[in-house]
């Protein structure tokens, strides 16, 4: 029987509930799928002490950070709204440093990113952390390469993931790391989830992110582009249907989104794609019709700028059912 694979989670005072729940329920449902324990999962904190979340809720923690001791299979440091008083405690980042040491996998969800960071575990590293905090966190360490768009990012060893639930995204990755795709695949069944993102999938996208707040030109036109995928998007198009130049809805666009209007509209097109192809029984030939793309070759060209992988690959990762036809 192969050993148990020893996890530590460290939490702190206003750490992210959510963060820690979904390292440790994931393992935890890992091991009860398998029939036997695959992981031993403890939860630390300084002095042991109860983890009052950043929701207000309270944790009762295993063990005290300053106890534990090495060799552990993987160390998670978790993020939340406490995180800026956790990078500056030089104790817990210190005894954080002190465990990567014996750790044969380090990680990071959300804001945790800025703890490793500040033990010095990311220098010269890309990381992945929660997109609200990436500006904050690369101004403090610059030598540190914060990205805000990928689910999660592995460096050299170093596993770093985006916001809250991206959590789940990474756990599941070292599930399938550790014990293979299908019982990643279960897991994620039972806790009625994704069947786990690409890593690269970006956080934010037209399904989440916030609708423009200022140009009442440029709202309409992102309706209607998001309700007419099918139909001529070209920037030509739009402006002759809102009445204005081309010039003009490309600064408008630009002001409102910080993009083009042709970029906005392949990237609706391929997120809906995305949506598609894990939601529906739709062939991929089908998929790119109905969403505006042109051709197969079109959207694959398309799934590999952003996702970076095809959108077959993409299909069996998402529903664990391959595409019915090309992809």
């Amino acid at each position: 029987m192969d050993a148990v694979r020893r996890v530590v989670v460290v939490g702190y005072p206003g750490a992210e509930l959510v963060d820690i729940a979904c390292v440790t329920s994931a393992l935890q449902i890992a091991s009860y799928l398998k029939g036997r324990p695959l992981y031993r999962i403890e939860v630390a904190s300084p002095g042991g002490a109860p983890i009052r979340t950043a929701t207000g809720l309270t944790l009762a923690s295993d063990v005290a950070l300053e106890t534990v001791r090495g060799p552990l299979d993987t160390l998670v440091v978790t993020g939340g709204l406490g995180y800026v008083d956790a990078m500056d405690d030089e104790r817990l980042v210190a005894h954080v440093r002190r465990l990567a040491r014996e750790t044969r996998r380090v990680a990071s969800v959300c804001t945790g990113s800025g703890i490793l960071a500040a033990a010095g575990l990311l220098d010269g590293r890309r990381a992945a952390t929660h997109w609200h905090h990436a500006a904050y966190l690369s101004d403090r360490f610059p030598e540190v390469r914060f990205d805000d768009a990928p689910i999660f990012v592995t460096d050299g060893g170093v596993w770093t993931s985006a916001g809250v639930t991206a959590a789940l995204d990474q756990t599941l990755a070292f599930i399938e790391a550790d014990a293979g795709a299908e019982l990643a695949r279960h897991v994620a069944r039972h806790l009625v989830t994704y069947l786990q993102r690409p890593g690269n999938q970006a956080q934010m996208s037209m399904f989440t992110a916030a609708p423009p707040a200022q140009s009442e030109l440029v709202r309409d036109t992102v309706e209607f582009v998001e309700s007419h995928l099918g139909e001529d998007l070209s920037t030509t198009a739009l402006a002759r249907r809102v009445g204005v130049s081309e010039r003009h809805l490309g600064r408008l666009f630009h002001e409102g989104l910080g993009t083009s209007p042709g970029r906005f509209v392949r990237r609706c097109r391929v997120e809906a794609a995305a949506h598609l192809l894990t939601s529906t029984r739709l062939t991929v030939e089908a998929v790119t019709t109905r969403c505006g793309l042109g051709t197969v070759e079109t959207l694959r060209q398309a799934f590999h700028a952003r996702y970076g992988v095809s959108p077959s690959h993409y299909r069996a990762t998402q529903t664990g059912a391959p595409a019915v036809v090309g992809g």
